[in-house]
């Protein structure tokens, strides 16, 4: 594989089918179109109201068959694992998945596709990285490209961060400086034009507009005003770019405290459609200010899905599934699973890093 720097490998299908109202477009977005996430945007209440709801009831709400959902977090940090859980409950296929950079939330939906296919499913993924890092690269993603499963648009971190701010910013797309001149320009959809005021090559890479972002944040108000310490994780791109955004949080706080420092506010509340507060929501990822990586639990994890790879055996990933997501009814459920001292030593081993609660 390679670092950050660079991206995953893979081959790019060509288009075809691309629902009816996004057909008209030169480019076939896989998401809403710039136009289509514009007018959403306008649409939406810019008044304060209580957005506080369930994990039910929010993805009961957004999570519908052939959406575009764009994951939040890096890698391992501070990834939205509470919402994967509850979509993989609810059920949605034929997804086009939209991400920086990600690993446990992503292999959990490919491995409720690999269990399930007619209850969870992904069509496509449109990616920077797909690993777990430091503890080895995603036994399900190789297995999904292997068997040609999914189609892959690929580009640098960058590159996809990029596809972010425009959407973030409304534009249909962005210049950047890298993918022009490598294997990169072989792998995803960006064009290189010749810059109208330089007459320099410049790589253009259009907008990415999920339809629904899912992001876990370590503090938030009612009304879906959010603070993020550490890494931002491309998080409030997401949030913005995305027509419909579900937030989970560590606590809610009162909208004074938000008031007080509003330039902690790193997502604003007009993006955000429901908030859910949900102590733990990203472990086994990391969550700054609050827990460590639950390295054991990926390791268990990565583990049972590269036995499957390795032998097309489906029963111990079936009985992950069974115990930590199907056996239970909510977040709070998986959590329970966990000893007392495994939380208290994650939250200690974070080092209870510097937040502004008030």
């Amino acid at each position: 594989m390679h670092n950050h720097a660079c991206s995953n490998i893979g081959n790019i299908t060509s288009q075809k089918g691309e629902v009816a109202a996004r057909e008209d477009s030169p480019f076939a977005f896989w998401g809403p179109t710039p136009m289509e996430a514009r007018k959403a945007a306008v649409a939406k209440k810019k008044g304060l109201h209580d957005k506080r709801t369930t994990l039910k009831e929010a993805v009961a709400t957004h999570i519908k068959d052939g959406i575009n959902l764009g994951i939040g977090g890096f890698v391992n940090t501070r990834v939205p694992v509470a919402i994967i859980h509850e979509i993989i409950r609810h059920g949605a296929r034929d997804l086009t998945l939209s991400f920086q950079s990600n690993s446990i939330c992503v292999e959990l939906l490919a491995g409720a596709m690999i269990l399930d296919p007619d209850h969870v499913s992904i069509k496509r993924i449109e990616l920077a990285w797909y690993g777990y890092e430091v503890i080895g690269i995603a036994p399900l993603f190789r297995y999904l490209m292997a068997n040609g499963m999914i189609e892959l648009d690929d580009y640098t971190n960058y590159g996809m961060s990029a596809r972010f701010k425009a959407g973030a910013m409304g534009i249909p797309f962005i210049p950047t400086r890298d993918h022009g001149g490598s294997d990169m320009e072989l792998l995803n959809r960006g064009k290189m034009i010749e810059c109208p005021f330089s007459k320099e090559n410049a790589y253009l890479v259009p907008a990415c507009h999920p339809d629904v972002g899912i992001v876990h944040v370590p503090m938030a108000d009612k009304y879906g005003n959010c603070r993020i310490f550490g890494a931002l994780c491309t998080c409030p791109e997401i949030a913005q770019a995305a027509t419909a955004c579900i937030v989970t949080t560590e606590q809610i706080i009162p909208n004074e405290n938000i008031r007080n420092y509003p330039n902690l506010t790193e997502i604003p509340y007009p993006v955000v459609d429901s908030v859910i507060e949900q102590p733990f929501g990203s472990t086994p990822g990391a969550c700054y200010g609050y827990y460590w990586f639950d390295m054991p639990h990926f390791q268990e994890f990565r583990s049972v899905c590269d036995e499957f790879r390795k032998t097309g055996n489906k029963d111990k990933l079936k009985a992950y599934y069974d115990q930590h997501i199907f056996g239970v009814d909510d977040f709070d459920g998986f959590l329970a699973q966990k000893p007392y001292k495994l939380l208290k030593e994650l939250r200690l081993q974070d080092g209870m890093q510097p937040i502004i609660k008030d």
